[in-house]
């Protein structure tokens, strides 16, 4: 039996990955987080419920590596950003106490987390959006306004502005940590992406985002258009991809999908490509463990809407953790 740990438990990509691997009995789920308020948490059987330190704090890498050590960890699974560099950086001590990490590689995480590096990197693959710092240069340059302000690091929407002139440019000043991009005009998509271990991709699934509830789509449909998923590809290679990712990319006003950002890791969206027929959680699972798999896997057009599910339990075993979730204080309906 394969014992795997998946942390991000809390999250809707973490209960993805969970609730794949629950469906192989060849596999044992431990569920990890933060919070022990963590829905995914209560998926798993009450003796494989974790409780860890934020992935921003000093000990998290110390202490996920003895807990995969203790616990006798064959494969970890993390699906949160700001851990995965962290554990990437410590694979090799991870690997020594019988742990395999399923996440890419340290330097693909770096360029991916890092948008103006990830422009750099892909722009003579694919299509990008022109993009520069918000520095002299950047501002001075010849935009066809409106456009784009973003961060150079960071997940979701946040921080995503429209600026709609150069008057309202200039007035934001200079800072490097703020991308200046050109502003598309087309649909945007996502696409779900799967690599080897030797970075051959096996899937691109392209998918469209109907309905969006804090960053995360809970409504979309998957769909066959062979630009998307070459582009996702070609991106994929660019970065050295070995893994799962989520390649967003927006078609241009000639009707070219160009390149947003990556997220190197698994989207909260993820049941819908999995339902679409490419269970990408198990099939990073058999990578990681050196087991054969298919070199493509086909999906089906499908479409899907999300509802919340309610998790009862006694409240005994709600898992007691140090973090706001547990604090007593004004509570929200």
């Amino acid at each position: 039996m394969t014992r795997v740990l998946v942390t991000g438990a809390g999250g809707p990509a973490g209960v993805a990955v969970i609730r794949s691997l629950l469906a192989r009995d060849d596999v044992e789920v431990l569920a990890a987080d933060m919070d022990g308020w963590a829905s995914g948490l209560y998926l798993v059987e009450a003796e494989n419920r974790r409780i860890v330190p934020a992935g921003r704090s000093e000990t998290f890498v110390d202490e996920l590596i003895a807990m995969c050590s203790s616990d006798s960890i064959d494969v970890l699974f993390s699906t949160v950003d700001v851990e995965l560099p962290g554990l990437a950086a410590r694979r090799d001590e991870l690997q020594a106490v019988g742990t395999a990490l399923a996440a890419p590689s340290l330097e693909t995480l770096t360029v991916c987390l890092d948008k103006f590096q990830l422009a750099e990197r892909c722009t003579p693959s694919v299509r990008v959006p022109e993009t520069h710092l918000l520095d002299g240069e950047g501002v001075g340059a010849d935009w066809t306004f409106p456009v784009i302000i973003k961060p150079r690091s960071g997940a979701g929407s946040r921080g995503v502005k429209l600026i709609a002139d150069r008057v309202e440019l200039e007035a934001l000043g200079t800072d490097h940590r703020i991308l200046i991009q050109e502003n598309l005009p087309g649909e945007e998509f996502s696409v779900d992406v799967i690599a080897g271990l030797d970075g051959h991709v096996i899937a691109a699934v392209p998918r469209s985002r109907e309905r969006v509830d804090s960053g995360v789509s809970i409504a979309g449909r998957t769909v066959r258009r062979a630009e998307l998923s070459e582009t996702a590809a070609a991106v994929a290679r660019a970065i050295g991809l070995t893994g799962v990712a989520n390649v967003q990319l927006r078609y241009s006003s000639t009707g070219e999908p160009a390149l947003l950002e990556v997220n190197p890791r698994f989207p909260g969206a993820m049941p819908l490509t999995i339902a679409a027929g490419v269970d990408m959680p198990s099939l990073l699972l058999d990578l990681v463990l050196g087991r054969p798999v298919p070199d493509e896997v086909e999906f089906a057009e499908i479409a899907n809407v999300r509802y919340l599910e309610d998790v009862f339990l006694d409240p005994a075993d709600v898992l007691v953790s140090e973090n706001a979730a547990h604090s007593e204080g004004p509570g929200e309906e």
